[in-house]
């Protein structure tokens, strides 16, 4: 069709005209080149990191490659990307970039260039769980952005593979259609109506028969005949799906909680169970008449506790439906249940202890509890690295509803630390010598996999090399809930006293950083606990709790001697035997993951020689699911 086009305007300039018609024509074609000079440069596709402008995206894709580690292709092939997960991804990576953040690991950079400094080879991403596969970047993130148009002209030509037939200038034109807010998803439509307006009424959409593809609504479901109706049907399917499958999560994760082993585990936690009981009985002056919530009680082991310190009504909140049932039969056993007047029961309605079976974002609508009326908020949230499947949104969400002001938050403060460990702090001295036989390759092959996974244990104290330095601390009475999401430079050194590494001629005495070990306390601080306040550690330096520590491998172990160390090859590379680093350091980026109840952990490392060269090693990313 393009070639008879051509023809027949060649034609029509080549027939018979006036000298006037020709200048016309002169004009027009001048006009015209200069129309299209002005096409061309907005048909110039700009680099996803940087300001370079390519011609094609087979341009573009080798200098994101070249220059900035990005493999489009690679990615796109590797990880099954249709259509729409390419679509997604470029507009996934324009927006991290906006922020200076790191697409692929997740760390904020403090400027564009240390961004394009910082970007490094991507990351796995296991069990197709992208980043990037959320339907807000369906919305091109810039006005106008050539490279969706052009992103797979390499497949064009491909006749192995069939591609459903779609426009995409029609689909760009429905994706432009989309506004995502924080309320969620907005169609332009005619009566510009909220999407969620369809959630509830006699008109509510039902979507049926509709077709999948890598987790999105397919082409059939997005671009039709009846386009605004099935972008409404898409979006509110996305959104039950996104919502049942938090509701999968927290079903499994308070199931979870179902089994008498787990609680038994906790209750005979000594470490743990000791301090809370200690915290609420040690400590009259706080709970003596006050209002108490539990949140998460599981048996209700500190509802009970708190009511045996004298707390006028203790409100014991549990999501799993059996344990809330297992904790009324225990508070009714013990003559503490709350049954709502003093004349029901055979003496059991004297109690302070009620229990509420749901989760705790649920009680504002059932209007049982009254807003700002609990004078003490106490739950034990914590999870493995602290953060992993806590329960500490729930907590902040109960705070903000229900404490009064001036309430207290127990614990009150929490602190995560971090620690470099050695070669005994791994598997590999045990796989050297398993009864007189050599399997090391057994200990080789999970120490590389350790560097991609977190491995909770319990770390020897005595494997502890370096310093011990506070990751992040948390304040449970001001904090907010994005405040879960951060990121923390340390620097560890060895610890002890040095040695005689310096004297010149002598061959210093190496150690070998194997990885970081992370772990927590909790605090009941004299905030709240002016009678006695107390401390809950899960550190290697202290008795060992259920949460053990959690261990974070290097790909490679990092060579360190003490600072002051001269008897060294200035030429070697830093963190090697021949040239042991002085100090590490590490940043450390901890964000809730894509997986409800899920975190991210991401590490960059840095080792600082004896004379002070620097030496970075690429990015870990480890997700504890």
């Amino acid at each position: 069709m393009a070639m008879e086009e051509s023809n027949t305007t060649y034609m029509e300039v080549e027939g018979e005209s006036s000298d006037d018609d020709r200048d016309q024509n002169w004009d027009d074609w001048e006009n015209g080149e200069e129309e299209n000079e002005e096409e061309a440069m907005h048909s110039k596709l700009l680099c996803l990191f940087c300001n370079s402008l390519c011609d094609s995206s087979n341009e573009l894709f080798e200098h994101c490659a070249s220059a900035h580690h990005f493999h489009f292709n690679t990615l796109k092939t590797t990880l099954a990307l249709d259509f729409y997960g390419c679509f997604k991804l470029i507009n996934y990576v324009r927006s991290k970039v906006a922020e200076n953040k790191c697409w692929s690991c997740g760390i904020i950079c403090r400027s564009k260039e240390d961004l394009l400094n910082h970007l490094h080879e991507d990351v796995s991403f296991d069990n197709g769980k992208f980043p990037w596969n959320d339907d807000a970047f369906l919305k091109p993130f810039l006005n106008e952005d050539a490279l969706l148009y052009g992103f797979d002209e390499d497949d064009e030509g491909e006749d192995d593979v069939d591609y459903m037939p779609v426009d995409k200038e029609e689909l760009i034109k429905d994706f432009e259609h989309i506004s995502i807010d924080e309320d969620g998803f907005t169609f332009g439509t005619e009566e510009n109506k909220p999407i969620g307006s369809c959630l509830s009424g006699e008109n509510s959409a039902s979507v049926t028969d509709t077709t999948f593809s890598n987790g999105i609504v397919a082409a059939e479901a997005t671009v039709s005949s009846n386009r605004n109706l099935d972008d409404q049907n898409s979006s509110l399917y996305i959104a039950k799906v996104a919502a049942n499958k938090i509701k999968d999560v927290n079903k499994n994760y308070f199931g979870g909680y179902s089994s008498f082993g787990i609680h038994r585990d906790m209750i005979s936690d000594k470490v743990r169970t000791d301090a809370y009981r200690q915290a609420i009985l040690e400590n009259p002056s706080l709970l003596k008449g006050a209002v108490v919530m539990d949140v998460g009680c599981g048996t209700g082991i500190l509802s009970l506790f708190a009511a045996q310190a004298g707390a006028s009504k203790v409100i014991a909140v549990e999501a799993s439906e059996k344990m809330a049932a297992v904790a009324t039969q225990i508070a009714k056993d013990n003559n503490l249940l709350w049954i709502g007047s003093k004349n029901e029961g055979s003496g059991q309605g004297n109690g302070v202890m009620e229990v509420v079976q749901g989760m705790v974002e649920e009680l504002k609508n059932t209007h049982r509890v009254q807003p700002h009326s609990v004078d003490v908020l106490v739950s034990e949230w914590m999870g493995y690295c602290l953060l992993y499947e806590s329960m500490l949104s729930s907590v902040l969400y109960a705070r903000d509803q229900f404490l009064k002001p001036g309430g207290a938050v127990l614990p009150d403060m929490a602190t995560m630390y971090a620690a470099g460990f050695g070669r005994g702090g791994t598997s590999i001295p045990f796989w050297e010598n398993v009864y007189g036989f050599n399997m090391s390759c057994i200990g080789e092959e999970i120490f590389k996999d350790a560097s991609r996974i977190p491995i909770v244990d319990v770390i020897d104290s005595c494997d502890i090399i370096t310093n011990s330095t506070v990751l992040q601390n948390f304040d449970l009475v001001t904090m907010k809930l994005e405040e879960m999401d951060f990121t923390a430079m340390v620097e560890l050194e060895l610890k002890g006293e040095t040695s005689a590494n310096g004297t010149t001629g002598s061959k210093p005495i190496t150690s070998w950083c194997y990885g970081v070990v992370v772990w927590f306390e909790t605090g009941f601080t004299e905030r709240f606990c002016k009678e006695k306040p107390t401390t809950l550690s899960t550190s290697p330096h202290t008795p060992s709790t259920h949460w053990s520590q959690t261990i974070l491998t290097f790909s490679e172990p990092i060579a360190m001697v003490f600072p002051g160390t001269l008897n060294v090859d200035k030429m070697a590379a830093v963190g090697t035997d021949a040239c042991p680093a002085v100090k590490i350091q590490c940043r450390v980026s901890i964000v809730r993951a894509a997986q409800h109840r899920s975190i991210d952990i991401s590490l960059e490392l840095s080792g600082i020689g004896p004379f002070g060269r620097k030496r970075n090693w690429p990015a870990q990313m480890f997700n504890i699911l």
